[in-house]
Parts: C-alpha cells; structure tokens; sequence
C-alpha cells in the first residue's frame, strides 16, 4: 500500500502547502530564492551563546542556508532571545565526537564538498574583506573569543580574510565580524554571474521542511492522509 513518504516530493509538497495560506508559500519561495550555498560558516569552540546566536542570525538573515558547529572544548547552545528563530530555518552541521578531532573532521568534510577555508582573522597577511574573490565556494571560519581560531584551521587555510579598520583596537567581535563579512561578501554575489542559488531540488526539500517546521499537529495531518490512502498507521 502506499504511504505518504512514497508520494513524490512534488505531491507531497503540495499537500503539506495546501495547510498554508498563500502568503506564507509565497514568503517561502521568495526566501528559497535568496538562499545559497555557495557560502557557509564554521564557528570553532564559540562558548558566549549571545554571539553563536547572534551568528545564526546573520546567517538566516543574509541567505546562508547551511551552518557547521564545532566542539571540541565547549557545548553549543542556542539563545533564543538573540536568535530570534533564525535556527529553525538554517541546516545545521554537528562536529561533536570526544573521540575525534572535530576541527579536522570539519574542514576534511568541506573541501570534499568543494569549499575552500577561509580563516577569519586580523592578524595575518590577510585578503581585506573587500578584495575577497566572491566566485569560489568558501567556508569563513569563525573562533572562540579571545584566542581566535585554532593553529590546524590556521594551517590548512587556503586563505585569510580580515575586515579594514582604522581604529587602534585590532578586532571585532566574532557576531559583528560575521555580520559585516556575510553582508558584504552575499551582496556581492548576487549582482554575479555566479551559480549561487539552491538547485530546484534543494529548494523543494526546505519547501517541505519548512511546511513541516510551520504546520500545527503535522504529525496527525500526516496519519490522517496516511488513512486515506488506506494506510494501516500501526504497521
């Protein structure tokens, strides 16, 4: 018998949207067309939830669909005050094994997708911010407060991004640098000729995603459909 997930994505998608009103779909396809992954972020050991939180937000709100969480020291979590439900719109990417070295687990896992590491720090012979090269599919780097990022992001960087200042103080805080770096870098990209937006496919999984994430009682909506295509739940 055929349950729901065996419906086509496309089918699906239009059940779940059936639930919205059209000014939420429509806020959803306009929101998928500003999406990209042809930028995402890493935070390394960031423990001051008010800045992780804060960088989730600058995420969701410049475009960057997908974000990378490293924990090698200490525990992620998320403010909801700060974020103000950034997160529920965003992929998160866990590196939390005691047993691994989660850094380079990371940075292992995203230049097999394609990305060049960008190490984000003051201190280097770093690229300014507005000099970066926008058509190359980069991951920017952010580190725990104070130290910066760690000497194995900094040795395997394909290369350094600082943001000019002219004041006497050398540094940022991580939430304003990654807020300033991602608006700078997505505006640009989207007056290129560069690829950047989700394929059809990506967009019609977040359609889903976000129908599910949105839709009171999604889960007796779901059983219900599933008795009407004559499905026995308790199976």
């Amino acid at each position: 018998m055929i349950k729901i997930y065996d419906m086509t994505k496309e089918e699906l998608v239009v059940y779940l949207e059936s639930y919205l009103t059209e000014r939420r779909k429509n806020l959803f396809q306009e929101v998928l067309s500003q999406r990209t992954r042809h930028f995402t972020v890493a935070i390394e050991d960031v423990f001051q939830r008010h800045n992780a939180s804060a960088v989730v937000r600058s995420c969701e709100i410049f475009g960057v669909q997908d974000i990378h969480i490293i924990e090698n020291k200490y525990q992620y979590k998320v403010s909801r005050h700060v974020a103000k439900g950034a997160q529920k719109w965003l992929d998160f990417h866990w590196y939390k094994n005691p047993e691994e070295d989660n850094t380079q687990v990371c940075i292992d896992k995203l230049k097999a997708d394609g990305y060049q590491i960008i190490a984000t720090t003051p201190h280097n012979e770093s690229c300014m911010l507005h000099d970066f090269d926008i058509t190359k599919k980069s991951v920017f780097f952010f580190g725990v407060e104070k130290a910066g990022l760690s000497e194995k992001v900094m040795s395997q960087a394909d290369g350094f991004l600082k943001i000019p200042m002219a004041g006497f103080t050398e540094s940022l805080n991580i939430s304003v640098a990654a807020a300033i770096i991602l608006q700078d870098v997505t505006q640009r990209l989207r007056q290129s000729d560069v690829a950047w937006q989700l394929s059809e496919a990506e967009k019609l999984d977040k359609r889903i995603d976000w129908a599910k994430k949105t839709i009171n009682n999604v889960e007796k909506i779901i059983a219900w459909k599933e008795q009407q295509l004559g499905v026995n739940t308790s199976d």
